[in-house]
């Protein structure tokens, strides 16, 4: 087996494990490492392993908490559809976790750039935001292809077509890579963040809502795209966003899709290092 396989299980054997209870159930959180705390946000489809690649550089200077949202991976779902829904227990179960009145920073992707976006927005002390290849933003799209739906081969038990499904979907939609060169580790976690989701972020990503949003937050912005992403025109949302948003710092990461902060950790990490240790008062 790869060594790089084993890189999940061996986060998952070092996380300090935190179900914590709402009023509808529990949302799962997991923690590493000691310092100010920064929270990362999982994208649509997935779940705190798509931090995989990052929770070992952030965790060396900080306490870094990545959660499951509701209706994803080890968190019961929450009680309806849409947005609202999923913020109350994420935000309050976060207050429970640190306090309410600690000061955090807060890294979202894709789906959880805009869930992010929304608890940035209405959390006290949130002190840096960074977003990247975040939803909301209802610009331009680029899509290489159409995805497969993977749910007949997982009900018929056809590991082979299964494979095959995800394979293609990385390639059409998270990574820059062909569809045969897709690592195990990517795959394995797409797989298994897609047969646990119970909660449809599609819509909402798509919806818009991102600059209203981030109009109510007085903190400094972060927002980067991978050179590739298929869910907006990297250069051209940057430049609108910059427009929208006076005081943001954009970024585009060379080679990568939109699972950018997995396919180029060896740039997103020190990136993100260098923008969550340059803390200012709020």
């Amino acid at each position: 087996m790869p060594v790089e396989m084993d890189l999940a299980d061996t986060l998952s054997a070092r996380a300090r494990v935190e179900q914590v209870a709402w009023p509808g159930g529990h949302v799962c959180w997991r923690g590493f490492g000691s310092g100010s705390p920064v929270v990362l946000v999982h994208g649509g489809h997935g779940s705190w392993l798509h931090w995989v690649r990052n929770i070992d550089a952030l965790a060396a200077q900080h306490t870094v908490w990545a959660v499951d949202l509701p209706g994803f991976g080890d968190s019961d779902a929450p009680a309806g559809e849409g947005l609202a829904p999923l913020l109350g227990p994420t935000l309050s179960t976060l207050d429970a976790l640190v306090g309410p009145d600690t000061p955090i920073q807060l890294v979202g992707f894709s789906f959880g750039g805009l869930v992010a976006a929304h608890m940035a927005a209405q959390r006290p002390h949130v002190q840096r935001l960074a977003l990247l290849g975040t939803g909301g933003h209802q610009g331009r799209r680029r899509p290489k292809g159409e995805l497969v739906n993977w749910k007949p081969a997982w009900r018929a038990g056809n590991t082979a077509a299964i494979e095959q499904a995800m394979r293609h979907n990385l390639a059409m939609h998270m990574l820059s890579v062909r569809a045969e060169d897709i690592d195990p580790l990517a795959l394995r976690i797409h797989t298994e963040a897609c047969v646990r989701t119970r909660f449809r972020s599609k819509e909402i990503s798509r919806s818009g809502g991102l600059v209203e949003t981030l109009g109510s937050y007085a903190g400094p912005i972060l927002l980067a795209w991978g050179e590739h992403d298929v869910t907006a025109e990297p250069a051209a949302i940057a430049s609108t966003l910059s427009v929208a948003l006076p005081g943001a710092q954009t970024r585009v990461v060379d080679g990568a899709g939109h699972w950018v902060q997995y396919e180029r950790a060896d740039e997103v990490n020190p990136m993100l290092l260098a923008w969550l240790g340059a803390l200012s008062p709020r």
